[in-house]
């Protein structure tokens, strides 16, 4: 009888091995589908370098943008021109004679009639040109001839042919302005070669009274009336355009104040003022002012020691002093005399040269009837006049 041998038992497999070769199965895998899947069906990336080592190309998206500013400047851009001023002046290194540009400044085209087209700038910028060179938005030149200027209102009116001119200004209102409301100033800062340039900004304040010194004598002679704007405006800038968001020529550029510790402050000289004068000045090439014919001292500026000859009542402090009279004069058919202290025109406070040629020069005209208290030897006197023309008080 055979023997009869042990059934081999059946071993247990070793469980950490299987984990092991289950890991390796699952990467080798994942190779084997990431070799055999075509390269097109991969994520592209524009930043990765293609099969000819060149970037790929980006499709450039174009926009054409439009806002209001930008509407607006298309439509008054060329309304716009440069104003060079040229004088004729020596070689100083021989007696030759030779023209040059003095000065730059811009202009507002701001009407066309009978083949001739009329500029507005201001007096500072035309002032002692023998030639006036204008030039368009599109650099196109032209000879422009000074109609008048004033000197008072810093404002110039130039003529020129019509033959370039394709579009001109409307005026707007400057008294609907408000504060904080977005203006545009376009003009030629620092010459030609920044012709054109648009500025953005707001009206930072109305009715501002600037004081200046025409004969730089270290004495205020008048003070302007004037718009400010944030917007930049710098020297070339001087009788360029403030538009508002209409596209109404509403101002004036005139002038900057520069100092290192002022920025953002701009001056333009309202249209609402600008309009009558722009007016008399193409049509008489100046402005005519009625005058009273005297000579005038401001009361501050005479010593006490001297104002004991007018014998002025103690609480008088300001005024106006005649110093001079013109005879057959409006102030001498009135009996104006000599020491008269002016403290009253029409009921209006008169307290300096200023304040007189104020409402002698934007309240009055030529003809009108003035109403003036004087002071006279200590007694208050009333005096009636009728104004002249002429270019004096």
């Amino acid at each position: 009888m055979d023997e009869l041998k042990p059934i081999p038992r059946k071993r247990k497999p070793n469980q950490t091995g299987a984990f092991l070769a289950g890991i390796i199965g699952v990467i080798i895998g994942a190779l084997l589908v990431w070799i055999l899947t075509p390269t097109d069906k991969l994520p592209q990336n524009n930043s990765v370098l293609n099969n000819d080592k060149q970037p790929s190309q980006q499709e450039q998206v174009n926009f054409d943008i439009h806002t209001d500013i930008t509407d607006i400047v298309d439509q008054v851009a060329n309304t716009v021109v440069g104003v060079t001023n040229l004088q004729t002046v020596k070689d100083i290194w021989s007696s030759d004679e030779m023209t040059r540009e003095t000065g730059t400044g811009s202009g507002v085209i701001y009407k066309k009639e009978n083949g001739k087209a009329y500029i507005v700038s201001n007096h500072h910028v035309v002032e002692n040109a023998e030639i006036l060179e204008i030039t368009f938005d599109d650099g196109t030149k032209a000879e422009g001839r000074l109609v008048g200027s004033d000197m008072w209102t810093d404002l110039a009116v130039i003529e020129i042919d019509d033959d370039s001119v394709e579009n001109v200004a409307a005026f707007g209102n400057s008294d609907l302005l408000k504060r904080g409301e977005t203006v545009i100033a376009i003009g030629n800062p620092l010459g030609l070669g920044f012709s054109g340039s648009v500025t953005v900004g707001v009206v930072s304040g109305k009715d501002r009274s600037i004081p200046i010194d025409f004969n730089h004598d270290g004495r205020v002679d008048w003070h302007a009336d004037v718009l400010q704007t944030d917007a930049a405006i710098n020297p070339g800038n001087s009788g360029g355009a403030l538009i508002n968001l209409a596209g109404e020529l509403i101002g004036i550029n005139s002038m900057k104040i520069s100092q290192e510790t002022v920025e953002g402050i701009g001056l333009a000289i309202p249209i609402n003022l600008a309009a009558p004068i722009i007016d008399k000045l193409e049509r008489y090439g100046e402005v005519v002012r009625p005058t009273m014919g005297v000579t005038l001292i401001d009361l501050s500026s005479i010593p006490a020691q001297q104002q004991v000859v007018l014998n002025l009542p103690n609480d008088v402090k300001e005024g106006v002093v005649v110093n001079e009279i013109v005879p057959n004069s409006p102030a001498d058919v009135a009996g104006v005399k000599r020491y008269d202290v002016v403290i009253e025109m029409d009921g209006e406070r008169i307290t300096d040269m200023i304040t007189l040629r104020k409402h002698l020069y934007n309240e009055k005209e030529v003809g009108d009837t003035m109403t003036m208290k004087v002071y006279r030897e200590g007694k208050l006197v009333e005096i009636n006049m009728t104004l002249e023309d002429g270019t004096t008080f």
